[in-house]
């Protein structure tokens, strides 16, 4: 059984809040540019003194900046968490403070503050206390504690219009998400590319609350400018697109979008885009010190109640215990990962949830129950849900046993698990695999998360391949989740989530031409950090 268990700390609650910025209006020190601005975030030292802590990125030229630079806040409802944001007039290099850098004013407020009003507009203040014309600062707050996925992006364009006269543009990319009320926030801001019409852009990484408010529908519009040293960007073309559609596209190899200006699409009947703009790479991460949560509160997906089994417990004995009724030893392989385990605890995808890497088998479905309890309160939940491993190292199992030549043994793999596989390219190749081989995965979905993406792995709506494009020979995973059948009887759940593992038994010995002269399945379970 892959079984994550995971991090708890006690003491006060805490949040995750990202923090935007923006300002209208900035004084202009630069005699022949505009101001060049930039934005410190400063918190109290353990002695009172104002210590910064972070900064934006310089908005060149520019007296109405909107920064891309997100801040992330741990937020203590309990404590008043003082906050100091100072503009300057940036002259030394992005994002760096310099004795040269002009002052343009700073506001003072609480983290509580922002959070309760979620937007908060406050005039700059220069020394004394003198209002620095009619600056003002904007910090937007978002909670993204509950919506703890990452994802990671990498853009590219092609045949990008040329927008200067004696060289080539210099182009960067903006995203923006829209928002309920039909406004646009910018998400996130590429570096310039110099002199270049099919420029590549560095990978960024986002939160799922940044990049589309944890709703995979909602709009998201790329604008593709040529960057202009006096802030007078030269604008190419614009795409939208949905991050559902980023992923959809991106698995069957044909994330791009035309690069399209509306003037031009006018103008012209023969215009077709002013570019391409590609996504090369798209990742997705899950941070699991929040996902499941601390084992000892009644909210935890972990928690352990002496009258009431949690999710994991009742999916693992519903299963488990049909499954041991064709293990011949009646012994279980009960693994975990994507947890920090002792005694140095760094991050396994691959250990024993009885601490013994010799023998990780234990005796019965019940033994496995006892070795989870057991397990939770010595290891910290941590992440990211890496499966391949624990797939690869069933599937070096299952090889084992095919090189016998009578491959007598059948192994299941089930992996309990409460959110979405993070090394989805990894699974898909070990799947593909594993598909040769004799083996079944059964994942049970445990929790609310959006499991979208391990409908991908079970293979009902077409051929699963690997990345490279290779057909699994058969569909060798199941999935169900957890929370549709949670109210049915142990009998029901097992029968749903059991029903494909005869045809897929059958379908491995035909395929091989192996009739096999004993029935011994060998049964191994798993859950994540996430789960168990």
């Amino acid at each position: 059984m892959s079984a994550g268990v995971g991090r708890g700390a006690a003491g006060p609650a805490v949040a995750k809040v990202e923090l935007r910025l923006s300002c209208r209006h900035l004084l202009d020190r630069d005699p022949l540019t505009k101001s060049d601005p930039s934005v410190a975030l400063l918190q109290p030292s353990a002695q009172g003194r104002w210590t910064q802590v972070g900064r934006t990125e310089v908005v060149r030229s520019s007296l109405n900046p909107v920064f891309s630079k997100v801040f992330t806040i741990d937020y203590c409802f309990e404590e008043v968490q003082r906050l100091r944001f100072e503009v300057y007039d940036t002259h030394g290099p992005s994002g760096l403070a310099c004795d040269e850098d002009d002052f343009l004013g700073g506001m003072e407020c609480t983290l509580g503050q922002i959070v309760a009003q979620k937007k908060v507009t406050r005039p700059l203040l220069l020394k004394l206390g003198r209002k620095a014309g009619k600056s003002t600062i904007t910090v937007i707050a978002e909670d993204i504690s509950r919506n703890n996925g990452y994802v990671e992006l990498s853009f590219q364009a092609s045949n990008l219009d040329d927008k200067d006269l004696f060289s080539k543009s210099d182009p960067f990319l903006e995203l923006f998400r829209a928002n309920q009320d039909g406004s646009e926030q910018l998400v996130y801001r590429t570096e310039v590319v110099k002199n270049n019409l099919s420029p590549v852009w560095e990978p960024f990484k986002l939160s799922l609350s940044s990049l589309c408010s944890c709703e995979e529908t909602r709009p998201l519009k790329g604008l593709v400018w040529d960057h202009d040293a006096r802030g007078k960007h030269d604008f190419i073309g614009a795409f939208s697109t949905t991050f559902k559609e980023m992923q959809e596209a991106f698995a069957q190899g044909q994330a791009q979008w035309d690069c399209v200006n509306p003037k031009y699409q006018q103008k012209k009947r023969s215009y077709k885009n002013s570019g391409v703009v590609v996504l090369t790479d798209l990742k997705v991460a899950i941070d699991f010190t929040a996902s499941n949560g601390d084992p000892r509160n009644s909210c935890s997906l972990h928690h352990i109640n002496p009258y009431q089994p949690n999710e994991y417990l009742r999916a693992l004995v519903a299963v488990g215990e049909v499954c041991q009724d064709y293990d011949s030893d009646k012994r279980f392989s009960a693994l975990g990962f994507g947890a920090r385990i002792p005694p140095n605890y760094e991050v396994s995808h691959d250990f024993a949830i009885n601490f013994n890497p010799q023998d990780d088998e234990c005796e019965g479905i019940q033994g496995v129950v006892e070795a989870y309890q057991s397990c939770l309160p010595r290891v910290q939940l941590y992440g990211p849900t890496n499966v391949a491993p624990i797939i690869s190292k069933v599937a070096r199992m299952a090889a084992a046993e095919e090189l016998t030549g009578e491959a007598s043994k059948y192994y299941i793999l089930l992996i309990l698990t409460d959110g979405v596989v993070t090394d989805m390219a990894d699974t898909r190749e070990a799947i593909v695999r594993a598909s040769h081989l004799p083996m079944s995965i059964i994942i049970v979905g445990v929790g609310n998360a959006d499991f979208t993406d391990m409908q991908v792995l079970d293979g009902d709506d077409g051929v699963l391949r690997s990345p490279r494009g290779e057909p699994a020979l058969r569909d060798i995973v199941q999935f169900v989740p957890f929370r549709e059948l949670k109210n049915a009887s142990p009998v029901a759940l097992a029968k749903c989530v059991l029903a494909e593992v005869p045809r897929q038994v059958v379908e491995y010995y035909s395929h091989k031409e192996l009739p096999p002269r004993s029935l011994g399945t060998k049964v191994g379970e798993a859950g994540p950090s996430g789960a168990p």
